[in-house]
C-alpha cells in the first residue's frame, strides 16, 4: 500500500510529539537520543514542506514544530505569541472591507432582493437545526463519559485571576440589539462581524434601488475592492505558518502537558464528541446534498487548519471565502452565509457549552435531571447566538448558564486551564460547519452544482 506524503508527515510528527512527552515523563531513555531523534524528524518535515511548497503543508509542520519549541525552549516561546498577534491584526484589517465589497457586489449587481431574504431564512433554519443537534450530542457525550464525577480539581490562582478579569469586563448583552450597528466604524474596530454584515446588506439593498447611472460607479469600486482584498489575503497568508508556530509554542510554554493530567477526560470527551458530530451530522448532510467530498475537503483544508491552530475563527474567514468561491460557490452566497454563520452557526462552541455545563455540575457534585439538562439546551440555544465578537464569549456564556441553574459560577474556573486546547477543536469545527452551511444553502438555492 502506498502511503501519501501528507499522512507520512502526520505520522512522523505524531511520533516526534510522543517522544517529547516520553522525554518529559520518563528517565529510562537517554535524553540525548530522544532530543536528537525529535529534531531529525523536524528537519525531515521541514524539508518535505519545502519540497512540496503548499500552505497547508507548512501550517501542519508549523503546528508540530511550535509544540516542540514550546516544550524545549519555553522561555523563548513565551515571546512568540507576537507572531500570531501580528497575523491576527492583519486578518482583522481584511474582514470588514472584504465582507462589505463581496456583499455589495453579490446583492446589488444582481438586484434579486427576494433571493437575499430567501437565503437568509434558509440559512437561519439550517443553523438552528444543526446547532441544536450539536447541543444534544454534547449532553449525550458528557453523560456517557461522566468526566466530572468524583473529580477533585484545584483551581489555580492564575485561572481564578483570569476568570475574574473576564467577568469584570463583561458588558450587558442584548442578542437582538447587538445585531444592528450604531456606528459602522465602531463595529469594524470591535470586530463585530454580524453588524458589518447587516450594514453591508442594507447598503447593497439601497444601492440596488438607485438608478443604474448612480449604481455602476459604486459597483465598480466594490468589485475592485473585493479583488484587492483577496490579493491582500494571499499576501497575509504567507505569514500564517509563522503565526501558527508562535501560537502553539506560546500555548505549550504557558500551560505545558501537565495541565492535561486532571482534565484529560474532559478534553477527550470533547474531541470524541466533535468527531462523532462531524461523522454523524456533517457527513450525512454532505451525502444528502450529494457533496463532492474531495473537492470540498481541498477547499476547506487550509481555513480549518488555520482556525484549529490559531483557535481563532476570524483568521480563517478570508481564506474560506476565497476557497469556496474558487470551488464554484457564487460570491453572493459565500459573502452572505459564511459571515452570518460566524454568529449563528457555532457548532463546535455550542456542543462544548452543553458538555462543559454538565461537566461543571458534575464537578460541583450536583446531579442534574433530564429536565434540567434540557433546560440548559434551551438557555444555550438563545444565549449562544450573536456573541462571536465578544471577547471571552464562550466562557461568559458558560458562567451565565450554570448560574441560571443555581450552580456556583466559580466551579467553571477549572476549565480555563485547558481552554486553549479545547478552543482549537471547537473553532476548527465552527469553521468547517460554516463552510458546509454555505454549500448547503448554495445547493438549496440551485446556485451550485458539482
Amino acid at each position: 500500500m502506498k502511503i501519501k506524503p501528507g499522512l507520512l508527515v502526520f505520522i512522523t510528527a505524531s511520533v516526534a510529539l510522543l517522544l517529547s512527552v516520553v522525554d518529559h515523563y520518563t528517565v529510562s531513555v537517554s535524553p540525548v537520543v530522544l532530543t536528537a531523534t525529535r529534531w531529525l524528524v523536524w528537519l525531515a518535515m521541514i524539508y518535505w514542506a519545502y519540497r512540496h511548497r503548499t500552505l497547508t503543508g507548512w501550517i501542519v509542520v508549523s503546528m508540530f514544530l511550535g509544540c516542540e519549541i514550546g516544550f524545549s525552549f519555553p522561555q523563548v516561546a513565551l515571546y512568540l505569541n507576537t507572531l500570531s498577534n501580528i497575523f491576527l491584526r492583519l486578518i482583522k484589517t481584511i474582514i470588514a472591507p472584504l465582507i462589505f465589497s463581496t456583499l455589495v457586489v453579490g446583492i446589488a449587481a444582481h438586484s434579486n432582493l427576494k433571493q437575499v431574504g430567501r437565503m437568509g431564512l434558509k440559512a437561519i433554519l439550517y443553523f438552528e437545526v444543526v446547532t441544536t443537534i450539536a447541543l444534544f450530542i454534547g449532553l449525550a457525550a458528557i453523560n456517557i463519559s461522566k468526566a466530572g464525577e468524583g473529580a477533585v480539581i484545584n483551581i489555580q490562582q492564575t485561572q481564578e485571576q483570569r476568570a475574574e478579569k473576564m467577568l469584570a469586563q463583561k458588558q450587558p448583552h442584548n442578542a437582538v440589539l447587538d445585531v444592528f450597528p450604531e456606528n459602522i466604524a465602531k463595529a469594524i474596530a470591535e470586530g463585530q462581524v454580524l453588524q458589518v454584515v447587516v450594514f453591508s446588506i442594507l447598503f447593497a439593498i439601497a444601492l440596488a434601488m438607485v438608478s443604474k447611472e448612480k449604481r455602476e460607479p459604486m459597483l465598480r469600486f466594490a468589485e475592485s475592492l473585493s479583488e484587492v482584498m483577496f490579493k491582500f489575503t494571499d499576501i497575509v497568508m504567507y505569514f500564517a505558518p509563522l503565526a501558527v508556530l508562535g501560537a502553539l509554542a506560546y500555548s505549550i510554554a504557558s500551560f505545558g502537558f501537565d495541565v492535561l493530567k486532571n482534565l484529560a477526560m474532559l478534553v477527550a470527551t470533547l474531541y470524541v464528541a466533535l468527531a462523532v458530530f462531524i461523522l454523524f451530522v456533517f457527513v450525512p448532510i454532505g451525502l444528502i446534498i450529494k457533496l463532492n467530498f474531495k473537492k470540498f475537503i481541498q477547499a476547506v483544508a487550509e481555513p480549518v487548519t488555520i482556525a484549529f491552530s490559531t483557535a481563532t475563527s476570524e483568521a480563517a474567514l478570508p481564506k474560506a471565502m476565497e476557497n469556496l468561491e474558487r470551488m464554484g460557490i457564487p460570491q453572493k452566497v459565500v459573502s452572505f452565509v459564511l459571515p452570518t454563520g460566524y454568529s449563528f452557526n457555532l457548532d463546535g462552541s455550542t456542543l462544548y457549552l452543553s458538555l462543559a455545563s454538565v461537566f461543571v455540575a458534575q464537578v460541583a457534585g450536583i446531579d442534574l435531571s433530564l429536565a434540567e439538562q434540557i433546560k440548559i439546551v434551551f438557555i444555550l440555544m438563545l444565549s449562544s447566538k450573536g456573541v462571536a465578537g465578544v471577547r471571552g464569549a464562550t466562557f461568559l456564556i458558560l458562567v451565565a448558564t450554570i448560574g441560571d441553574m443555581g450552580i456556583d459560577p466559580h466551579h467553571a474556573f477549572v476549565v480555563l486551564g485547558i481552554d486553549a486546547i479545547m478552543d482549537m477543536a471547537r473553532t476548527g469545527t465552527n469553521v468547517l460547519g460554516n463552510c458546509l452551511a454555505t454549500v448547503v444553502v448554495a445547493k438549496w438555492e440551485g446556485e451550485y452544482k458539482d
